[in-house]
């Protein structure tokens, strides 16, 4: 009998082996199931539908790494932001960034554009700052837009400016046409819907006397031909006669801008954390490659006491704080702010353009692909660049009134 035992205790090991095993696949054949119909519910929810069966399991596959990615980030009790599985949830951070972002710093960098002719700044005395801003409490931003997969954030982003100080100038909000700067602003640089230069849209509109309203000149989500009679100076609704820059690698100068008026802003986009970003102050690591759009309108300091820049994106309400983003101000980094901003103002709204240290070398900083916004210690907003735009007072075509004012922040992306 005892030499039959250790035969016994074989059978034994081998069938709990055997039921442990079976236990495990039974488990990873549960999790597949939940996930396959996670993304089934997904797909319904957004309207995703897929040419074929491979195209399915590929982008299954996609979201499902995206999906383990968002839940083991959000199971990090310090992180002072939340991601979330949103409508991007089924593309790879580099197919995000060619569809969304537009921002081209190599040929940002080999833009020949005129120098600065001034070193003033318009904001540069101004005292008295309020320490919270919200220019949507102030009925100056409008709605929060969608470029679809359109890399035209540059267009977005000089027309939220645009919106924002003719509605400060004159106290009329009108939705401006993006498509127009889409179809109409294109040169050697700025192409589109392949990515663009916010100058290159300010530009446009001083030297075409305007811009016409989204409602005339509606979005299509595509690059096409100018439509010479609704580009037409005759029937445009807002005017500009320039843009200045606002000192570099100074948060401080950015605060007097914003506090006047929204401000339109290029930064680094690259990272999954923007692409998934859905709630809170974003404090992540920072890349150095601009390549998005966005515009601040507005500041402030989070229920943690964590001082913030409030932005506009142009990626729908589904994303982020229903179209928003909160990202960390006043950061102590040890290699400082690196802005490249441009604001309106001059008489006359000549053009002024100073790089600012704003365009950096590749290989430059970490470079981890995360937002612009981060980086140093702790994060925040630590390489941008930024336009304002100035309006002139008068009439022009249509009898439609062209303002004095500037338009803060802008750069170009997409």
């Amino acid at each position: 009998m005892a030499s039959i035992t250790p035969l016994v205790v074989l059978v034994m090991l081998a069938l709990v082996c055997s039921c442990s095993a079976a236990s495990r696949r039974a488990l990873v054949d549960r999790i597949e199931k939940s996930m396959i119909k996670r993304h089934e519910h997904w797909k319904a929810f957004h309207g995703r539908v897929y040419k074929d069966a491979f195209e399915n399991e590929k982008r299954f596959n996609v979201f499902k790494e995206n999906v383990k990615y968002i839940e083991q980030f959000n199971k990090v009790v310090n992180h002072t932001y939340k991601l979330s599985v949103n409508e991007f949830a089924d593309l790879t951070n580099e197919e995000f960034k060619v569809s969304h972002n537009g921002y081209d710093i190599v040929r940002r960098s080999e833009d020949k554009l005129p120098r600065a002719t001034s070193s003033s700044f318009k904001y540069e005395n101004v005292k008295g700052m309020p320490s919270t801003m919200d220019w949507r409490a102030k009925g100056v931003v409008t709605p929060v837009k969608n470029q679809g997969r359109c890399g035209c954030c540059w267009a977005f982003s000089a027309v939220a400016a645009t919106e924002g100080i003719h509605k400060i100038k004159t106290g009329e909000l009108i939705s401006l046409s993006e498509q127009e700067l889409v179809d109409c602003a294109t040169n050697d640089v700025t192409r589109g819907c392949n990515g663009g230069l916010m100058e290159d849209a300010f530009r446009y509109i001083i030297s075409n006397r305007g811009l016409n309203t989204e409602t005339k000149y509606p979005y299509n989500e595509a690059e096409g031909t100018c439509n010479a009679y609704k580009a037409n100076y005759s029937i445009h609704a807002a005017q500009i006669t320039g843009y200045e820059e606002v000192p570099a690698n100074n948060e401080g100068a950015l605060l007097n801008a914003v506090a006047n008026q929204p401000v339109s802003v290029a930064i680094d986009a690259s990272g999954s954390y923007l692409q998934f970003y859905s709630s809170g102050v974003f404090t992540g690591s920072c890349g150095t490659q601009l390549n998005h759009a966005v515009t601040i309108v507005g500041y402030g300091v989070s229920h943690e006491g964590t001082k913030y820049w409030l932005a506009k994106n142009s990626w729908g309400t589904s994303w982020g704080e229903s179209g928003y983003m909160r990202i960390q101000r006043d950061v102590d980094a040890e290699e400082g702010l690196c802005v490249e901003q441009f604001f309106g103002g001059g008489e006359g709204g000549g053009l002024i353009f100073d790089d600012g240290g704003g365009v950096v070398e590749e290989g430059a900083g970490e470079g981890h692909g995360g937002v612009v916004f981060g980086g140093g210690k702790g994060g925040g907003l630590v390489f941008f660049r930024a336009l304002t735009v100035v309006l002139s007072k008068g009439a022009f075509g249509g009898g439609k009134r062209v303002i004095e004012g500037a338009l803060s922040l802008a750069e170009a992306l997409a």
